[in-house]
């Protein structure tokens, strides 16, 4: 990947940060790095080369020293519909690539363990893989319009990269046990309510950078990296764990019924029809 261009008023975004991806675009503004997921025709959804991408373009901003702050967005109309439904309807094989090479400075989490803070600004659906992208954030502003859903129940899919995990530590564990396993839809009034979100603004990509750029201007990057060091401390070890015990769960779950009938439902239009299980003797 090309080297950051220099600070301008209206810098132009740098490419994919591999070779041949272009579905993650990178540039800065100033002391902020902006990371946009893009590939707007399909609400941003996720294929599995973009997670090694989005990773990269974390890594970067955080070892840059112009670099104060991070915001991370879509492109279009959406901020991230999930992992890619037509790889998932490719069957397990194709979904490997969700979960090879994966480590946990590459997976959707890794913004939390970086020393620069990470600000999300949620401009329209938020879902799935989407969904962990945004509460991986330090701070999630979001469009009034936007809406937000875990979407693993609904497609037969368990709760994943650490996701059980983390948001009942975001909005209690009654609030994310009922999101969890409704896989409903949230609007962007109750993500405010819950705490999910600080704020919505009609121009949330502003937002976010604005207050980024404040972070940048008035907040010592040592204290920054000191206090996520500090709010991670008490739980990092249960969060990585639960990470990666995530990551055997989703293996099976690409490889059961139950994904496959979900993505038949929808393609046919019809309501769901998951197969009951069993006793336990």
């Amino acid at each position: 990947m090309a080297n950051p261009a220099e600070p301008s008023d209206h810098p132009a975004p740098i490419g994919g940060p591999t070779a041949g991806d272009d579905h993650v675009d990178y540039r800065i503004d100033g002391a902020v790095a902006i990371i946009t997921l893009n590939r707007p025709d399909r609400l941003n959804a996720i294929l599995p080369p973009m997670l090694a991408a989005y990773g990269q373009c974390l890594r970067q901003a955080d070892r840059d020293p112009q670099v104060r702050a991070i915001v991370i967005t879509g492109a279009g109309r959406g901020f991230c519909a999930g992992a890619d439904l037509q790889v998932l309807a490719q069957g397990p094989a194709a979904l490997t690539g969700y979960l090879a090479g994966q480590d946990l400075d590459s997976m959707p989490t890794a913004a939390l363990h970086l020393a620069k803070p990470v600000v999300a600004a949620i401009n329209g659906p938020c879902a799935g893989l989407g969904f962990v992208l945004a509460i991986s954030a330090d701070v999630r502003f979001a469009s009034p319009t936007a809406t937000m859903s875990t979407s693993f129940s609904r497609l037969g899919l368990v709760a994943e990269y650490g996701v059980a995990w983390l948001l009942p530590r975001l909005v209690g564990l009654p609030a994310a046990t009922e999101i969890l396993l409704s896989g409903r839809t949230i609007q962007a009034d109750e993500a405010y309510r819950l705490g999910l979100v600080t704020a919505l603004d009609d121009d949330v990509v502003a937002r976010a950078i604005t207050w980024a750029r404040e972070v940048a201007a008035t907040c010592s990057p040592s204290s920054i990296r000191e206090i996520k060091a500090q709010l991670l401390a008490a739980q990092a070890e249960g969060l990585d764990d639960a990470v990666r015990a995530s990551l055997q769960r989703m293996a099976a779950s690409f490889a059961g019924p139950d994904l496959a009938e979900a993505l038949a439902a929808r393609a046919e239009k019809r309501p769901v029809r998951f197969p009951a299980i069993g006793t336990i003797d």
